[in-house]
């Protein structure tokens, strides 16, 4: 039968990092802006295990990370490795699958075709161990017959676990686990749940949709197949990751557009670098800005076909943040604390797009000029 491999590589950015500093191994260690250059507004991008047993955690503010666990390793991110090692990993999990879907850059779905539990358990042993001698990159991975399962299976294997749903066991293992573990299940939506009287996937099994749909809507009717074992993720049949994001948290509040522009621009080109590195190509580009008073506005805008390089995501990047600004100066005038910008509709890059700066220039003779 076909499974899903759902590979997420554990504190991906931390784990990068390690392979090129191994005395650190088994130390608190944390990703983002060190401490000691001062008083920082940025946040954690990843930290160590070690770490996180003191409460530091992925978007945290570093100040407060810091409080948390003082006697940390602080390293500076380093995007263009980490697009760097995962076309690495990209490469090696296309060892063991024709088809492999990267769906953010530390988590990626294998198909795989095998007769039993046994056999597919056996598969991502093999993955696990090539990734961690390899690559010196540790990964939780959930198998499942489907790979919404497969990625709950995947977060109750970390770390550096494998758990296996049998096909027909879907509703036995989700039946005891809270709605936030669905993908997509976000706190507002499991307000939505709670205010109906389900807080377990197994009470939401129980549920008729069309008792939720008053509150959920028409999604209803895939959270509750979900949780009986018979639905499927939407996004299944996605041939490609969904988007990439990158974002800057300004030491202080920005009110200058001059400021704001460069930023959004240098993001852009680093954005398009990573995308670069992985093969993959853009159909939408977004802009967000999150306010001094910590509100957030975005917008965002179909390419119409799909683009690669710095150009035309630097353009879309650097209008779309204009029309945010200028919709701002109309109304309150806030200043901006941070800016993000966004690649969605991704997919793979197979041939590269040619443009005129390809071609050297012709060779211009003296009768010609």
């Amino acid at each position: 039968m076909r499974w899903t491999l759902y590979v997420d590589l554990d504190a991906y950015y931390v784990s990068c990092e390690l392979r090129e500093r191994p005395e650190l191994v088994g130390r608190p260690v944390i990703v983002g802006p060190p401490p000691e250059a001062g008083p920082s507004r940025g946040v954690v991008l990843s930290a160590s295990y070690e770490a996180r047993k003191f409460g530091v955690h992925s978007a945290q503010p570093a100040m407060q990370a810091a409080r948390l666990c003082p006697t940390a390793v602080w390293i500076r991110p380093d995007h263009e490795k980490y697009g760097r090692v995962a076309g690495e990993v990209r490469r090696l999990l296309a060892r063991f699958s024709g088809h492999v879907v990267p769906l953010s850059i530390d988590e990626a779905a294998l198909s795989i075709d095998a007769e039993s539990v046994e056999a597919v358990r056996a598969v991502a042993e093999q993955v696990q161990t090539a990734l961690r001698t390899d690559l010196a990159l540790p990964a939780s991975i959930g198998v499942a017959a489907t790979r919404v399962v497969a990625k709950i299976a995947t977060d109750r294997a970390k770390p550096a676990g494998i758990v296996v749903v049998p096909p027909g066991e879907e509703a036995a293992f989700l039946a005891p686990l809270p709605v936030r573990a669905i993908p997509g299940v976000g706190p507002k939506t499991d307000e939505l749940f709670r205010a109906a009287g389900v807080t377990t996937i197994g009470e939401l099994a129980a549920r008729r949709a069309t008792d939720l749909a008053r509150r959920l809507g028409p999604s209803a009717k895939y959270w509750v197949r979900l949780a009986r074992g018979e639905g499927t993720d939407p996004e299944e049949e996605e041939s490609g990751p969904r988007s990439r994001s990158t974002d800057r948290t300004f030491p202080a509040d920005v009110a200058r557009w001059e400021e704001i522009e460069g930023a959004v621009r240098e993001m852009a080109e680093d954005l398009a670098r990573g995308l670069e590195k992985e093969e993959l190509r853009y159909g939408t580009v977004g802009v967000a800005f999150r306010w001094a008073d910590f509100t957030r506005s975005q917008r965002s805008r179909s390419l119409g076909a799909a683009a690669e390089g710095g150009a035309p995501l630097e353009a879309a990047a650097a209008r779309l943040a204009h029309e945010l600004w200028e919709a701002e100066l109309s109304g309150r005038r806030r200043p901006i604390r941070t800016v993000s910008v966004r690649a969605e509709r991704l997919s793979a890059r197979t041939l590269r797009q040619v443009s005129l700066d390809d071609f050297p220039p012709p060779d211009v003779g003296p009768e010609a000029q």
